[in-house]
This record gives C-alpha cells, sequence and structure tokens, in this order.
C-alpha cells in the first residue's frame, strides 16, 4: 500500500529543493508488516557459533575415543578407506574379533590424540582417508587375518593398510608379511621351552652315560657268573 504525503499551501513558494523532497516522500512505500514476520526473512546471528560449537565439541569426543583406543593397545594400522562402502564398513566390522577394534577418524584428529606417545610413528601413513584398527591382542597374525580375507572375498585390493605400529616401531605396507607370518604366543612359549630343556637333556644323558656302561658291565659279570655256578653243579 502505498501512502501520499499531504501538504498544505505555504504562505511563500517553496524552495526548489524542498518540493522535490516533497515528491519523493509522497512516493515513499512503507514497509509491510506481514513481511516483517517472515520465517525466511530472519536471521539468527548466534547459528554459526553453535555450529562451531557442536563441530569442536565432536572433533574433541573423537580425540578422547581414540586415546581410549590406544589403552592396552598392541598394534594400531591404517586401511585406505576411500572407495569403501557403509555397508561394507559395517561387515568388516562384524567379522573382526572382539580385540579389534574400527574407527573412522580424520588423520588430524588421529595425530593430536597419539602426540607425545610412542603411536607418533604412524604420522608416515597420515594420507588421505583412513579407517584405523585398534588391536588390543598380543596375537597379531589373527588379527589382521580376518581384514585380509575381507579385502580377498570383496576384491578391494586398493584398499590396502596404510601403515602400522607395533613395538614402537613403524611398518610399511611393504613390510607387513613380517606382521602377518609371526609365531603365536603359544608357538614362542614352546620354542622358548624347548630351548631351555636341550642344555637339561644333553647334561642328563652325558652324566647317565657312565652308569649305563656300568650297568651293562655288572649284568654281564652276574650272567658270566650264574653260568659258571651252573656248570660246576654239573
Amino acid at each position: 500500500m502505498e501512502a501520499s504525503l499531504c501538504t498544505f499551501p505555504p504562505s511563500k513558494p517553496l524552495p526548489l529543493r524542498s518540493q522535490s523532497q516533497v515528491m519523493a516522500l509522497s512516493f515513499t512505500r512503507l514497509p509491510d508488516p506481514s513481511r516483517r514476520s517472515h520465517p525466511s526473512l530472519l536471521r539468527n546471528p548466534s547459528l554459526p557459533s553453535i555450529r562451531a560449537a557442536i563441530s569442536r565439541t565432536k572433533k574433541e569426543s573423537t580425540v578422547e575415543s581414540v586415546k581410549q583406543q590406544l589403552e592396552n593397545c598392541y598394534l594400531v594400522a591404517g586401511i585406505k578407506y576411500k572407495g569403501l562402502t557403509v555397508k561394507q564398513l559395517q561387515e568388516l566390522r562384524k567379522i573382526l574379533p572382539d580385540s579389534v577394534k574400527l574407527l573412522v577418524a580424520k588423520n588430524t584428529l588421529v595425530g593430536k590424540a597419539i602426540e607425545g606417545t610412542q603411536w607418533e610413528a604412524l604420522k608416515p601413513c597420515m594420507k588421505g582417508m583412513n579407517a584405523w584398527m585398534f588391536v588390543h591382542t598380543e596375537e597379531i597374525p589373527e588379527a589382521l587375518k580376518p581384514y585380509r580375507s575381507f579385502q580377498k572375498e570383496k576384491k578391494l585390493e586398493d584398499n590396502d593398510f596404510t601403515g602400522a605400529v607395533f613395538e614402537g616401531k613403524f611398518y610399511a605396507p611393504a613390510d607387513f608379511k613380517a606382521l602377518e607370518t609371526m609365531p603365536s604366543r603359544a608357538e614362542v612359549y614352546a620354542k622358548l621351552l624347548g630351548s631351555l630343556q636341550s642344555p637339561g637333556i644333553a647334561l642328563v644323558s652325558t652324566l647317565q652315560a657312565p652308569a649305563r656302561d656300568l650297568l651293562l658291565i655288572l649284568t654281564a659279570h652276574v650272567k658270566n657268573l650264574e653260568e659258571g655256578g651252573a656248570a660246576s653243579q654239573e
């Protein structure tokens, strides 16, 4: 709606500048009250700060989750995540043993969580998108085997391990064979026990050798006496 400004003729003619101002005011459109309350026209200056707070809280939560996974962890490995679907990720989590946890997190957040720890050696594989595998068991080959089987079954050759850290040492993708062929704990104990028993067995054999020889001599002597006694009785 438009409103015209009504004026009364002045006693004296208005200056030319004043007349132009009056004409401009006569065609000024008044604001529509109905549009003033339209939701699409309202702006909330607090929304950006709310989003930033939520984003910061989420990042802090991710860093804390990584730190929790690092507790009592024996190995951390990165897996190339790009190309994996959400369904494949869910299937992978189901086949992993309880001692292995899989977490998708940005490299920067993982880097912040491992700062100042032995896991800082992971930095060479912090490129691209990674899913992180946290192994909470000493049986490293058994922990890595499910993903190898999954990778082969789903034909995910491009989604290989990007690196791992075990006992403070970084293992590149080409070095994973050493991790996947490590002897199990039972095998290590068996070898250790065998190495401890071998010197003992050799020592006992050495000590027992003269006794055996003496026993053979005595047995032969007793046998001779028995044969001699039998011959004299005849």
